[in-house]
């Protein structure tokens, strides 16, 4: 009786992995790191920050376009990402991209600037034309409301890993993806993503 009872867990377990297996490969909201439940139904767009120059910006500014959230670094190895990240606003912000920027100085002490320090140099260096938002945290206790979402409530939840985290946002303002820090912003993975998504009305 008790092998019987055990070969029967064996079975239920080995279908359990099976179904969460078959379900993360056939979803696309799945293709970076695998959802671990969360509530969607808050929107982004229920969220207000300052932009880089102080100024109260709300997240429903961008209501019907597609976003990459990313938080973002200076003095990173992965701070080129910010020209790839500029030549994808440049390919499909006509179509409904916007590319939102939260610098944070939680990894590494990487973004250690003032707003105007982190302003100047991402202009200069970079010519970026999406928008750049004032400093925050996106981790620990002074953790911003917005990134306590993503991490805690979005259906793809878990502390940020490292400077360059990216969520993918739908016109509705649902998270649909999210990626790791390394993959690059012109990524296969990240542009067939981006365009499913502009091709839903």
């Amino acid at each position: 009786m008790k092998r019987s009872s055990n070969l029967a867990l064996l079975i239920g377990c080995m279908t359990g992995v099976l179904l969460t297996i078959t379900f993360g490969a056939c979803n696309p909201g799945y293709s970076a790191e695998t959802s671990a439940g969360g509530d969607a139904t808050v929107p982004v767009h229920a969220f207000t920050l300052n932009d880089i120059d102080g100024n109260p910006l709300g997240l429903d500014t961008f209501t019907g376009k597609v976003l990459l959230l990313v938080n973002t670094a200076s003095m990173c190895g992965n701070t080129p990402q910010y020209e790839g990240l500029q030549t994808l606003y440049e390919q499909y912000r006509e179509r409904g991209l916007e590319i939102l920027a939260f610098p944070a100085n939680n990894f590494g002490k990487q973004e250690p600037g003032t707003n105007e320090e982190i302003k100047s140099f991402c202009y200069t260096k970079y010519a970026l034309e999406f928008p750049l938002f004032s400093k925050i945290s996106v981790k620990g206790e002074d953790m911003h409301p917005l990134y306590h979402y993503l991490t805690t409530q979005s259906p793809f939840p878990g502390e940020i890993e490292w400077n360059f985290q990216k969520f993918l946002v739908n016109r509705e303002g649902e998270i649909i993806a999210r990626y790791r820090p390394g993959l690059k912003p012109l990524s296969a993975q990240i542009v067939q993503d981006i365009e499913r998504a502009l091709d839903k009305s």
